[in-house]
């Protein structure tokens, strides 16, 4: 699937997610982990899957849970999944294809070993720039200089006894004494 189609699919689930009041985190996020196992089996129409693995990639971490989210997501429609009741052999899954709000086909230049002839689209990330945060600003820079003064009057709170070496950490430390 081109990376475009891997996304217009992606804002497509997460639209019907948004809109479907059935659904919890767990549901999503079994949905993306399966979504991110069909990726590895590079799309296919159907691919098996291991329920321990599965819940690994969604964090569930109890297999009741599993179940039920697997089965609802089936029952209402998000994927089709058949178990296998085989534990050597995995569970099918099929995911829909929601397809684009034109009602073009959401693999058009998708060949049929699953590989594209289109270049792949790098998506571009944009970093978050953030204000300066003005309140570590106050803080003295010179440790050396500090006047314990200005502190007080600037209100801030002193400890009971400032600045008190009692582990004798001063430059003027004897070294023979026990700490």
């Amino acid at each position: 699937m081109e990376d475009v189609n891997y996304i217009r699919h992606l804002n497509k689930v997460f639209i019907q997610f948004s809109r479907d009041s059935r659904l919890n985190p767990t549901h999503i996020s079994l949905y993306v982990a399966l979504f991110q196992l069909w990726n590895n089996n590079y799309f296919k129409e159907e691919f098996y899957i291991n329920r321990e693995e599965v819940m690994s990639f969604a964090k569930i971490g109890s297999k009741s849970t599993y179940h039920r989210c697997i089965k609802e997501l089936s029952h209402w429609h998000y994927i089709l999944y058949s178990p296998s009741h085989n534990p050597f052999k995995g569970s099918r899954i099929k995911m829909f294809d929601f397809g684009t709000s034109s009602g073009q086909a959401v693999y058009p230049s998708r060949t049929n070993i699953g590989t594209s002839s289109g270049q792949a689209l790098v998506p571009i990330v944009k970093h978050i720039q953030t204000r300066e945060n003005n309140k570590n600003n106050i803080k003295p820079q010179n440790f050396e200089n500090l006047d314990l003064n200005v502190l007080e009057t600037e209100d801030k709170q002193m400890a009971a006894v400032p600045f008190e070496d009692n582990l004798k950490t001063s430059s003027d430390k004897n070294y023979s004494e026990p700490l």
